[in-house]
């Protein structure tokens, strides 16, 4: 006996998707073209739900209503939407609740420049020398000019080693957040959004983080790191632990951390949903784990405390008292 047909799109129907969505927003649609996609979308259940998904992913820009999806694409110069539509084709070949965890991410992460998806980590060389390092679920944009060198942090957490400038007249690098401009002092530094606040941290020389509310700059020298809201400091200055960019060589070096915090700083590597049991956030723990095997480093959590890891699918696990 034959199968039913199954309403769950397939790749091939998902990139032809994707295709049709390019071209809608490339500007020059026709009504023979929007007959033609009428026509594929009733071929099968399988065609319009690859269809379905598509218009979600499309309308998911960061968290924006439906019509809001295309007033963003609108706003885009033609590359910028090239490459955005091109990210959203790539995220609805994924699996649901892969392409769910995008939708969490700022709409303009989608244009970005550099980005990172879910466990991933890059370096990457900018055109004056610089390296830039994108954590886990990280976008910049780089906006460099006659004036300045500057990265728009998007989303995520990044690295920055800063060169020597070379051009006649010297312009300033500077991270720009939604709460603080950055500016580097010949630094290594690294900038990590949180809800609606920006950590710093400075690991050579230093730098100086101006809050968009116009208050006065504060100063971070090597080994200091500071949170920043809007309208200024939202956590005084501390010391920088030399691990905390540990995540670059692929490690999470922690001390003496909460293991509700730790399991949700692993949760940003690792696809899917990963909670801890409030009664045992409280535990502390201490060690190096690695980044690239998450499901190794729940093992070696649970092998030191009394929790377990308890799994109801491959991507919905829980660490709870054991």
């Amino acid at each position: 006996m034959m199968a039913s047909e199954s309403n769950q799109p397939d790749t091939i129907l998902l990139t032809e998707a994707a295709d049709w969505l390019v071209r809608m927003q490339s500007g020059s649609w026709t009504a023979a073209e929007q007959l033609l996609l009428e026509q594929w979308q009733a071929r099968s259940a399988s065609h319009a739900a690859a269809w379905a998904r598509a218009q979600s992913v499309l309308h998911a820009f960061g968290r924006l209503p439906a019509r809001a999806g295309h007033d963003v694409l609108d706003t885009l110069g033609r590359q910028d939407r090239r490459r955005a539509l091109r990210r959203l084709g790539l995220t609805m070949l994924a699996a649901p609740v892969v392409w769910a965890g995008w939708r969490q991410l700022p709409w303009d992460s989608w244009s970005a420049d550099f980005s990172t998806a879910t466990g991933e980590r890059k370096t990457v060389a900018l055109p004056d020398g610089s390296q830039l390092a994108l954590n886990t679920g990280s976008a910049v944009k780089v906006a460099f000019s006659a004036g300045e060198r500057r990265l728009h942090l998007v989303a995520g957490e990044i690295l920055v080693t800063t060169a020597r400038e070379h051009a006649p007249v010297y312009r300033p690098f500077i991270v720009q957040t939604p709460q603080a401009n950055i500016r580097a002092l010949g630094t290594r530094f690294s900038v990590r959004l949180d809800d609606d606040d920006t950590l710093v941290a400075v690991f050579e020389h230093a730098v100086e983080v101006q809050p968009h509310g116009g208050i006065d700059a504060t100063r971070l020298d090597a080994g200091q790191q500071a949170r920043f809201g809007a309208d200024g400091l939202r956590q005084s200055v501390g010391k920088a632990a030399p691990t905390l960019a540990s995540w670059q060589q692929g490690m999470l070096a922690v001390q003496d951390m909460p293991v509700g915090r730790f399991v949700a700083e692993l949760a940003r590597y690792r696809r899917g949903w990963l909670r801890c049991d409030p009664d045992i956030a409280g535990l502390r723990i201490s060690g190096v784990f690695p980044l690239d095997d998450i499901d190794a480093s729940l093992a070696m959590m649970a092998r030191t405390l009394p929790v377990r890891v308890r799994q109801r699918t491959r991507y919905w696990l829980t660490v709870e008292p054991a």
